[in-house]
């Protein structure tokens, strides 16, 4: 086959400082693929991998002849740090194939997410693009990044072209992957790149950081309907960050792509501009557990509950327990609350079977030194068992191979309750119609899940219809209540002197 050769890697993880740290099994029971199984899961009809690589190559298949030469991909759900041991493992094995690739590939793609961290490494996406640049040298490099990076000065300086997500919930993943395609086969075809790179002192909370209305949105608009105008701008990335990664290069960043240094400086300023006069918009607007107890009472329309503060999708447990006790002990009737991670109880409930009754204990070997895993316990019956192998439907998990683990379905009185033993955010409406449920006809429904269950949920519930709640978890949006030590400072929202020059 001729056509160009592509070497084919990636490191995906969003890491939250506070949260334990993440090991092998976190990526082995997601997507850890290497060689040639990265590109069979591609091509595949329920990749395991997020939608990045498979879009990449299917715009590279598309094109014509061409070559991969995969590596490593190698992709976890939010977390905390990634295990420095396990990192390096990693980075020998990218390190190999690097150095069998040297004189044998024209190019590179690599799947980056931005905001990950290892136990000894603030940059780690830095550190992989910088190992590519030492063995490969001036080679054409895309890298594609989730929105939520925390861009670093040598991430921005080891690429090429530098692709981040337009829409949260992230539903362009595929999309961004095959314009990676793209701008590396203008690469390839001799076009060269700059990029300019501006960095804001606006840590927002993660529910400013929506798509589809407000601030931040309004900032990628205007990006796009100004990069259209101009033919000298191949890219236009706004990012908004991950405040929980606790980095030095935390703050919303603004990278543009280009063939001429002068436009992409420009736009770089316009855009900064654009997000800066926007900043006290950049808040978190949530309502209170009693509030949201009477809503879910008495709300003549169905309502969907954001436990925002729970949520896997930043690094969160999943098995915080305040509004299913809250809503227990008001008789909430009609609520569907998933998923609550919770091992030992979908275990005991899976061996159990359906129609068992029995004492549901939540998180029952917590311990005091852990201020979010509190106990709970209800009477409960089994409703329905799965092996938790599904295929995501909509938003950010369609046509993705999941795998949750033994999963259950309780009856809590008037609240049925999806409990699972390997943790996801409930993003997709899947993870409740697998085991029978039916969304449609529920008062209301509880999601652990910060924004990405918007693009799963919203044939069922408007923006209208959506709360979120404030409780106490590892990905709270008051970002006063952490103990930050590496964000740089001052910055907003926390901090209301923070300036940018």
């Amino acid at each position: 086959m001729a056509g160009p050769r592509i070497a084919l890697l990636g490191f995906s993880i969003e890491c939250n400082r506070f949260a334990a740290p993440a090991t092998k099994a976190d990526f082995t029971s997601r997507c850890y693929l290497e060689g040639a199984a990265i590109v069979a899961d591609a091509r595949s009809a329920a990749p395991r991998a997020l939608a990045e690589m498979p879009g990449f190559v299917a715009d590279m298949d598309a094109a014509g002849p061409w070559q991969p030469l995969p590596i490593l991909l190698a992709m976890a759900e939010p977390n905390g740090p990634v295990d420095a041991g396990f990192f390096t493992e990693m980075m020998a094995i990218w390190r190999r194939g690097l150095e069998a690739a040297k004189g044998q590939v024209d190019g590179v793609y690599c799947v980056m997410h931005g905001a990950g961290l290892t136990t000894v490494d603030l940059d780690p996406e830095g550190t992989l693009q910088a190992l590519i640049r030492e063995i490969l040298g001036d080679i054409p490099l895309v890298c594609s990044y989730d929105l939520h990076a925390n861009v670093s000065d040598r991430m921005v300086a080891t690429t090429d072209a530098f692709v981040g997500y337009r829409t949260n919930p992230h539903l362009d993943m595929r999309e961004r992957g095959a314009e990676s395609a793209q701008l590396l086969r203008r690469l390839l075809k001799g076009e060269r790149f700059v990029r300019a790179f501006r960095r804001l002192p606006i840590v927002a909370p993660t529910v400013s950081q929506l798509t589809a209305q407000g601030p931040y949105a309004e900032v990628i608009d205007l990006g796009q309907a100004l990069a259209a105008k101009d033919a000298r701008i191949a890219n236009v990335s706004v990012m908004g960050g991950f405040a929980y990664g606790d980095t030095p290069f935390n703050g919303m960043a603004v990278i543009v792509t280009a063939t001429d240094a002068a436009a992409a400086e420009a736009l770089a300023d316009t855009l900064a501009n654009a997000a800066w006069d926007r900043r006290h918009r950049f808040v978190a607007n949530l309502t209170s557990l009693e509030d949201a107890v009477r809503l879910a009472k008495d709300s003549p329309t169905p309502l969907a509950f954001a436990d925002v503060a729970d949520n896997p999708g930043g690094g969160g447990h999943g098995n915080t327990t305040w509004i299913l006790e809250a809503f227990h002990k008001a008789g909430v009737e009609g609520a569907l609350i998933g998923m609550m991670l919770d091992a030992p109880l979908a275990i005991e409930a899976h061996g159990l079977g359906v129609g068992a009754r029995f004492t549901a204990r939540f998180n029952r070997d917590s311990t005091p030194d852990d201020p979010f895993r509190r106990p709970f316990a209800a009477e409960a019956v089994v409703r329905a068992v799965s092996d938790g192998n599904v295929t995501g439907r909509r938003g950010i998990y369609a046509g993705t191979a999941m795998t949750l683990g033994r999963t259950v379905w309780l009856q809590i009185s008037g609240l049925s309750v999806v409990v699972v033993e390997g943790r996801a955010q409930c993003a997709d409406p899947v993870f409740f119609e697998h085991l029978g449920l039916d969304i449609g006809k529920a008062r209301c429904i509880v999601v652990k899940s910060r924004g990405h269950f918007r693009g799963g949920f919203d044939e069922f519930f408007r923006h209208e219809q959506i709360v979120e709640v404030d409780c106490p978890g590892l990905t709270s949006p008051v970002l006063s209540r952490f103990p930050w030590k590496d964000l740089p400072r001052p910055v907003l929202p926390i901090d209301p002197e923070a300036h940018w020059p």
